[in-house]
This record gives structure tokens, C-alpha cells and sequence, in this order.
């Protein structure tokens, strides 16, 4: 039976802390599925099939860092978390699923649709991040609900949002940067 981490984000571009986030999910799990997501609580500039893409570039360049246990699953994608578990559960039948959040949406996962039904298929896997401590009223009650499991590394204090504000460049691992400025995102 494999570990397989389930980790959907807007990635709204992907920055060098998702790219932490999934290294850190390389290490720990036998396989690491991500996608981009539709969050129905986020507004997105960039239409998600683009998302997507700088997703596989992110995830590219972690193969020629050798880590051959991640992949870009599209199929997974949707503004349900529902149904991106009902599809990973078909995709690895039997094995054992880890929904990823980071600590930012620990507070809102208990608002999302029918969030009980999917955690009676997936574990939850929290990765802190600065700026978004961990409540302890949040954690009781998503232990309730959930097999609850806070990773043991805080992620860079890196976000999409500030790039879009910014326009820090060092926000961005190089080859997502020029995907952005190729395509003429967020105003580059």
C-alpha cells in the first residue's frame, strides 16, 4: 500500500514555496499528485489551464533534481475537493490518500463542500506557513473530522499574492518567470 500525497493549489503562479512544499511532499510520500485548482473562495487572474502548465514546469524541474515520485494530475482538478478525492481514489485504488493544505487554509477547509465526506477518504496533511499560526480551537475541531498531521517544516514566507504585487522575481523559480513573461502574465 502507497502514500500518496494529494496536493491541489491555485498556484496563482506557482513560487518557490510550492516548489518547497512538493520537494518536502517528495520526501515523505511514495507519490506526490498535484494540480491546479479553482479555489470557490479565491479570486484567480490566470485561467487554470496556464496554471497548470507553469505547475508542470515546477514539476519538471523537480525531475532533474531527481525526484521521479510527483506528477501533474490534471484530471484531479476541480473547485470540489469531493471530487478530486473520488478521482484520486480511482486512480490509486487502495492505497492510502493525504489531502495537503497549507496552515492558510486550515480556518476555511471545515466551510468546504461536504468536507466530512472527504475526509472519510483522506488523511490531512497541514504545512505551516509563516504568518498563518495554527489555532488551537482550528486543530481540535479539524481533529474531529479528521486524521489530522502538521508537517514538521515550515514553508518559505513566499506568496502568489505578493508577486502579484510586487512583481519580486525572486518569488519565482527562473523557468516559471519566463513561461510568465513569454505569455505577458500579471502585467509582465
Amino acid at each position: 500500500m502507497k502514500q500518496i500525497a494529494l496536493f491541489g493549489t491555485s498556484a496563482d503562479p506557482p513560487n518557490v514555496g510550492h516548489r518547497e512544499i512538493l520537494r518536502w511532499l517528495c520526501q515523505h510520500f511514495d507519490w506526490v499528485a498535484v494540480w491546479a485548482s479553482d479555489n470557490p473562495f479565491k479570486s484567480h487572474q490566470t485561467p487554470i489551464e496556464q496554471r497548470a502548465t507553469m505547475l508542470e514546469i515546477v514539476v519538471q524541474e523537480l525531475n532533474y533534481e531527481s525526484y521521479d515520485n510527483i506528477g501533474l494530475h490534471s484530471e484531479l482538478s476541480d473547485s470540489r475537493a469531493l471530487k478530486s478525492v473520488f478521482q484520486a481514489k480511482k486512480n490509486w485504488e487502495g492505497d492510502l490518500l493525504t489531502l495537503v493544505i497549507g496552515s492558510d487554509l486550515a480556518g476555511q477547509i471545515t466551510q468546504w463542500y461536504r468536507i466530512e465526506e472527504v475526509f472519510q477518504h483522506v488523511g490531512l496533511l497541514i504545512m505551516p506557513r509563516p504568518g498563518y499560526p495554527l489555532e488551537d480551537e482550528t486543530l481540535e475541531n479539524l481533529s474531529k473530522m479528521a486524521n489530522v498531521t502538521i508537517a514538521d517544516r515550515s514553508m518559505p514566507d513566499t506568496s502568489s499574492t505578493e508577486f502579484r504585487q510586487t512583481h519580486n522575481r525572486d518569488l519565482l523559480d527562473l523557468p516559471v518567470l519566463k513561461y510568465i513573461e513569454r505569455e505577458h502574465l500579471y502585467g509582465i
